[in-house]
């Protein structure tokens, strides 16, 4: 079976998520199509691969490339991408819409309404369907790419529950199937079989940003974010003369952006790492900040790791940590509402992600914020560190609990089965 894949461009969670759907079908063809980060990540990982098709212009020469793969393909898989998921109704291929973040999408039409205007689709072109479904925010596409996908696979979560009720009662006739973590299994085998195998960990401390782009951030455009984590570098060294060795991992890092930087014996490396040799750091290295992203809290909570959660880069970021607030996990998680406790952030993905940008950018520019926003991160980290053994593995394990579900490479091969 030939497989035409690909991820919303969003970050490194859509994109890491397909790379492990992918490598549970080594059996077939597996061809990814993207651009931007997503198509950035799939290149880091090209062996869970046997084609990757990359543009730069969607709608224009890139949609020709698209509807060429599409019409050589048997099926198609869309992590998150709601345009892969419209592209392929029109090109009446089957298609399966794997969702980590199905709880989370904000609606304003009511779900019935999003179902009536799928229900009545045209599907003679590509425009057509973006026409009929031109009054629904991005949010809502997703939602509508659930009612139109043949099947949706969607990660557990808090409120996924609920979410999948309404969606039944809002008369959604395609399966829905939960699934547990939504990862690279053999990647994490390997990982764990690797602290086995070799010596002592390579860094002290592992900070891992994620894929950091998306639709308002960017490395050189609304960058406050990282900016304030290049300033806060030398001050978390200096005030954690334990963390010696530090490796500083995500998008952001690639090219000219990365690098080694040494001084009186303390070394930190900026790289972007293949996802199994990030996960070896993972399995490895004792302690670990991370931005707030659900595949990377995946990862390291399997590999028995309790990462320290670092202030959110977007709004998707804060709804994981109020998500979790009850967990050990989400009680120590940093918060730019630590800082800045009367700044009101907007309940809205857009809006909210640009005051998160507002609000990195005041703490960057203001050295009072700065000062506040340093001494109330060594607070947490203070907490971190200072957690038994017993303790961070109990904080580990009552993520991997909650967030536990059935297992994802049986209900990817019962879907392919049934399709083929």
């Amino acid at each position: 079976m030939r497989i035409l894949m690909g991820a919303q461009n969003c970050g490194f969670g859509p994109a890491s998520v397909l790379v492990a759907v992918s490598r549970l079908l080594p059996g077939h063809e597996r061809v990814f199509v993207g651009d931007g980060v997503a198509a950035e990540f799939a290149r880091r990982n090209a062996t869970a691969f046997d084609g990757i098709h990359e543009f730069t212009e969607p709608h224009q020469n890139g949609s020709a490339l698209l509807d060429r793969l599409l019409k050589d393909s048997d099926q198609v898989i869309s992590a998150m991408d709601a345009d892969l998921v419209l592209r392929s109704v029109v090109a009446r291929r089957p298609v399966v819409l794997v969702d980590c973040l199905f709880g989370f999408w904000q609606h304003r039409h009511s779900l019935a309404r999003i179902r009536e205007l799928c229900a009545t689709l045209p599907r003679t072109s590509l425009p057509a369907v973006r026409r009929h479904l031109a009054c629904l925010s991005p949010h809502e596409h997703v939602l509508a790419a659930h009612f139109l996908a043949d099947h949706s696979v969607v990660q557990n979560f808090p409120g996924i529950a609920r979410r999948t009720a309404e969606l039944a009662e809002a008369g959604a006739g395609r399966a829905i199937h939960p699934t547990g973590p939504l990862v690279d299994g053999e990647g994490l085998r390997e990982a764990r079989e690797d602290t086995t195998a070799t010596g002592g960990p390579d860094y002290d401390l592992l900070i891992n940003t994620g894929g950091f782009r998306n639709f308002l951030l960017d490395f050189d455009a609304n960058n406050h974010y990282l900016r304030l984590i290049d300033r806060w570098l030398p001050d978390l060294l200096a005030d954690w003369p334990r963390f010696s060795r530090v490796l500083v991992c995500g998008g952001p890092y690639a090219g000219h952006r990365g690098g080694t930087h040494e001084a009186s014996g303390r070394r930190v490396d900026r790289r972007l790492l293949p996802q199994r040799e990030l996960l070896r750091h993972v399995a490895r290295t004792p302690h670990s900040f991370l931005a707030p992203g659900l595949s990377a809290l995946h990862e390291a909570t399997i590999l028995g790791r309790l990462p320290l959660a670092l202030p959110e880069q977007h709004y998707a970021h804060t709804f994981t940590i109020r998500s979790l607030a009850g967990t050990l996990f989400g009680r120590l998680a940093g918060r730019f509402a630590d800082v800045l406790p009367g700044h009101p952030l907007p309940e809205d993905d857009y809006a909210g992600t640009e005051a998160l940008v507002a609000v990195a950018g005041r703490i960057l520019r203001n050295d009072d914020l700065y000062a506040r926003f340093r001494r109330t991160y060594n607070e947490r980290i203070e907490q971190y560190v200072s957690l038994t053994p017993h303790q961070r593995a109990g904080g580990a394990a009552e993520l991997r609990h909650l967030l536990d579900g059935p297992p994802a490479p049986s209900v990817i091969a019962s879907i392919l089965t049934a399709n083929g």
